[in-house]
């Protein structure tokens, strides 16, 4: 009984990686930037990622209930979630430390 508890608890304080909130974030900003879902193309330049790791990131994220796919339908993903529960899309920026001289 403590375990369902437990588990329930951890899902609604981390329902997603944040890796996978990256994903789902980048989906809102996409489309609401282009007025369409994003193509697996599209994560595939944004993410510096192969198509295998796009493909299965969205059908982990769709095993998970936070976007939902129509199979053979191309940039048919919707999210199942508020842009509240969002992360903010981060862009990685390699971190530059300047030396001083001495």
């Amino acid at each position: 009984m403590n375990q369902l508890l437990d588990q329930k608890t951890t899902e609604k304080s981390a329902p997603f990686t944040a890796k996978q909130g990256q994903y789902l974030a980048f989906i809102w900003a996409y489309s609401q930037i282009n007025g369409r879902a994003p193509a697996e193309s599209d994560f595939q330049r944004y993410f510096k990622v192969t198509a295998p790791s796009v493909h299965q990131m969205l059908k982990t994220l769709d095993h998970m209930g936070l976007i939902q796919k129509q199979p053979g339908v191309a940039r048919s993903i919707q999210l199942l979630i508020t842009p509240q529960q969002l992360p903010i899309l981060g862009v990685e920026q390699p971190v530059i430390i300047s030396e001083t001289g001495h």
